[in-house]
């Protein structure tokens, strides 16, 4: 798949649970790689009628959909919601936003500074003020 911009394609740090999920998936592949077409795509690929063609956006949506409704969560909810979680826990964790934009591909800060901004805004709400503490 072509990235939307240039920034899109990155480099991430990733803790070692990710990596191991990655290289299963990876492994798995392999044995699809076997009896797929000329055409493949290394990481989400669909193991069934069309083997080692790119899964469409629309079933990791539909299969995100059905587990959010069995586990009694937010059922509208979508895997960009994820993105922007994700930026949340960043700007929560304190994470400059330099450090956001580079994890996010972006190169204008106006984006990421709305969600940044609105995160730690709600984040200070929480904090009690000095005069409250003593």
């Amino acid at each position: 798949m072509t990235p939307k911009t240039l920034s899109s394609r990155r480099i991430i740090d990733i803790d070692n649970l990710v990596v191991g999920c990655i290289k299963s998936v990876l492994e798995r592949n392999k044995e699809i790689k076997k009896i797929a077409r000329e055409e493949y795509y290394d990481i989400f690929v669909n193991n069934g009628t069309y083997p080692g063609y790119p899964l469409y956006i629309k079933l990791i949506e539909q299969r995100m959909a059905r587990l959010l409704k069995l586990c009694g969560l937010n059922e509208s909810l979508t895997p960009h919601s994820l993105r922007h979680t994700h930026t949340s826990l960043l700007a929560e964790a304190e994470a400059s936003l330099e450090s956001i934009m580079e994890r996010l591909g972006h190169s204008d800060d106006d984006i990421t500074k709305k969600v940044y901004l609105h995160t730690t805004e709600a984040v200070e709400k929480e904090m009690p003020k000095s005069s409250e503490i003593s």
